[in-house]
């Protein structure tokens, strides 16, 4: 379980706030030494000052050194240090500003009434409602437990100064700001010590409520978390409002469906920089989730996949040339398409052209395919490089793919799951061979057979894995691989071997 440790100039700093056996000062930290902690650190420094060889930089200085997880890090103290430095990121966040006050009369009025305002942030929370969103992006660029927000008017509303500040910098309705924050942020800083699970680390599983068509089913959610309990992993939903304290954790399984534009990759990128074990990682995200980056990887690799060509906006000739050309019916797919969707069949030269006409408004590269089609597809789960489950997926009744959307409901296929050792060896052998070039994380090759020949459709970086699908040959077992693959890195990152 990840430890917590809260870093102050003097005890009595902290007088204001609930007694916490996570407390110590700044000199009793430096003074611990180097040793390495049995358990995962997260540290919260709030000392009063962050300047260069002060207190409060040593603590976040030796807290890197030690491995241990720290807020402030030594990038954020560095960038807040100078407005040369923080000011480059701030075009963003006064956009977001003078959104914020064109659409917001109260938040208008207040701001040209004093011409100048000064706001208090506590991890990336305000007293100031209206500010709310804004106060979010600033720590999420800027990961500091407190800090001053002054505002001025130019020609439109500039955000004129970030200062990292202290406890003592809080008024009373700002102590309490900083209470509920620290809470939300940190929730563990509240639990009295018997109340602490006995778990070897924490893990979070990002995860979408209003997902109409997420990778994993609340019963499969359930499992994967009982089975993270049983080997000594504290395992958490989370949700996209949990970004802040993400670094709480040791380790993030993505359970939503993924995409490079969305806030997925963001969490995974975090994950990344905090050095935290994460599935599926961004560069995993980034290789699977665009599908013109997916098919020249595997076609300069000599992966079999169905014959693709590029379509490329503005070039009509080419594309007039492709459609003459092309063996019809064909697949056409926008690169970042996902449960079928973005993907529609063209039966001649015409649909070919009104249909790459409406998708060149998504994305400046289609793809067009020849069509297989086939009675199911496989899908081989592959995790670390090994392979952990195989499904069919049979095509919906009179469609033909595994998802008709046609309706405006997501309808699909039936499925059957065989263990792997009766899956034909070529196809394994393909999947295998595919995702070796994606990374060692959790993959879903999606493969058409016909005859001899199998081919690869896509590789798939968050797979689904539902309770009386996938699972239904390994049951629990399924599950327990993936915690015990999430335990083994954990493990190794703790020892540096990671």
């Amino acid at each position: 379980m990840t430890r917590l440790k809260i870093i102050v100039d003097k005890t009595a700093d902290w007088v204001a706030y609930y007694p916490t056996e996570d407390l110590l000062t700044a000199h009793d930290y430096l003074a611990q030494g180097s040793r390495t902690d049995a358990a995962p650190t997260q540290v919260i420094n709030l000392c009063s000052s962050y300047r260069y060889l002060s207190y409060g930089y040593y603590t976040s200085l030796l807290a890197e050194a030690r491995g241990h997880k720290v807020i402030p890090s030594i990038r954020t103290i560095n960038d807040l240090g100078k407005k040369s430095i923080y000011g480059l990121n701030m075009d963003t966040l006064n956009a977001s500003l003078n959104k914020l006050v064109s659409r917001n009369a109260g938040l208008r009025a207040q701001l040209e009434e004093n011409q100048r305002l000064e706001v208090t942030l506590c991890f990336g929370q305000t007293r100031f409602a209206p500010l709310a969103d804004l106060a979010r992006q600033i720590f999420e660029q800027y990961p500091c437990p407190i800090l001053s927000m002054t505002f001025r008017k130019s020609e439109d509303w500039q955000i004129e100064a970030l200062r990292p500040e202290g406890l003592k910098h809080l008024c009373e309705e700002d102590q309490d700001l900083f209470a509920s924050s620290l809470d939300a942020y940190s929730r563990k800083v509240w639990r009295k010590p018997s109340a602490k699970r006995k778990y070897r680390y924490d893990l979070a599983i990002l995860v979408d409520p209003e997902d109409k068509l997420p990778p994993s089913d609340p019963d499969a959610l359930k499992y994967f978390i009982k089975a993270g309990r049983k080997l000594g992993i504290d395992v958490e939903l989370i949700e996209k409002k949990d970004f802040s304290h993400l670094a709480e954790y040791d380790a993030l399984f993505i359970r939503e469906t993924t995409s490079i534009s969305n806030h997925t990759y963001r969490f995974a990128k975090k994950a990344e920089v905090e050095g935290m074990v994460v599935m599926d990682d961004p560069t995993s995200i980034l290789r699977c989730c665009n599908k013109v980056y997916l098919a020249d990887l595997l076609a300069s690799k000599g992966i079999p996949m169905p014959h693709t060509t590029f379509l490329y906006k503005d070039r009509k000739k080419e594309l007039l040339k492709v459609a003459a050309e092309m063996t019809y019916p064909a697949v056409l797919k926008v690169p970042d398409g996902a449960f079928s969707k973005g993907v529609v069949k063209v039966n001649n030269q015409d649909e070919l052209l009104e249909q790459a006409a409406r998708y060149f408004k998504q994305s400046a590269i289609l793809l067009v395919q020849e069509f297989m089609y086939t009675d199911y597809d496989w899908r081989i789960g592959i995790l670390n490089n090994k392979p952990l489950f195989a499904c069919q997926y049979f095509m919906t009744k009179g469609h033909w793919q595994i998802y008709n959307h046609t309706s405006g409901e997501a309808v699909s296929g039936g499925f059957a799951t065989l263990p792997v050792h009766q899956v034909p060896p070529q196809v394994l052998k393909t999947a295998l061979k595919a995702t070796k070039l994606i990374g060692d994380g959790l993959y879903g090759v999606d493969l058409k057979q016909s005859g001899d020949r199998v081919v690869v459709i896509e590789v798939n970086d968050n797979p689904n894995i539902d309770s009386e699908v996938e699972d239904l040959y390994l049951k629990e077992d399924l599950y327990h691989q993936v915690m015990s693959e999430f335990l083994r890195r954990m493990e190794q990152k703790r020892l540096g071997l990671g």
